[in-house]
């Protein structure tokens, strides 16, 4: 049975629900991004109120908090992530009709990083600080490296999955897959005591914002 090329995909796209929802989440990850930058108090505080709390869950569930930094160092750490997205672009570039395809996937994962990294260095927001740290981070808090890249790849892979048809099965797998991985790795940085809540919002809507303007960008390219 033939397969159609990557860069081919069998069902029309919409981009026009794609930069839809770009707008909207540049939009608020702008707004969120202000009120962490100047130190917008009712944010501060609830992120310190959360931090706190969940703080002295990990301090006394040792073990869960063991599990967390597994999952939060070696599962979904940024460079795993990476990995995923390397095996996918080579995937496609084997694939020969899909080096578009390929290029496009590597540079935005690129670029997701080339802008945490930026956001970092301007916003500059400190870490937590605790007297009984469970764990540790280098680096500015905001937004969280984690989340975003996380949320970059899976966002990415899944939305190429889709578009090509799978099979039930795996496309639930998949989703699943993908959901509790951004979800989860943000989950364990705040219980962790290294990011504040609103560091990892800021991670999921950069990443998700970033992952819309990708797919705008590829289908008026593949479909120009």
């Amino acid at each position: 049975m033939h397969t159609p090329p990557v860069d081919s995909p069998p069902r029309p796209p919409d981009h026009r629900t794609a930069a839809r929802a770009a707008a909207a989440l540049t939009l608020c990850s702008a707004l969120l991004l202000t009120l962490v930058a100047v130190e917008w108090r009712p944010l501060i505080g609830v992120d310190g109120d959360i931090a706190r709390t969940t703080h002295r869950w990990a301090v006394d569930e040792s073990g869960l908090t063991h599990a967390f930094r597994i999952l939060t160092d070696w599962v979904w750490d940024p460079w795993t992530m990476r990995l995923v997205c390397a095996v996918a672009v080579v995937w496609l570039v084997r694939r020969r009709s899909a080096w578009r395809t390929a290029l496009w996937l590597a540079a935005t994962c690129a670029l997701g990083s080339l802008l945490q990294q930026t956001l970092k260095a301007a916003i500059d927001r400190p870490r937590p600080a605790w007297p009984d740290p469970v764990d540790s981070a280098h680096y500015a808090a905001f937004p969280s490296g984690h989340a975003m890249t996380a949320t970059v790849v899976c966002g990415l892979l899944l939305w190429l999955l889709h578009r090509y048809g799978p099979g039930r099965a795996v496309w639930h797998t998949a989703l699943t897959v993908g959901v509790v991985s951004v979800l989860g790795v943000g989950l364990t940085r705040v219980w962790l005591g290294v990011h504040w809540p609103s560091d990892v919002v800021g991670g999921w809507l950069l990443g998700a914002m970033l992952v819309a303007l990708a797919v705008v960008v590829h289908e008026r390219k593949i479909h120009s």
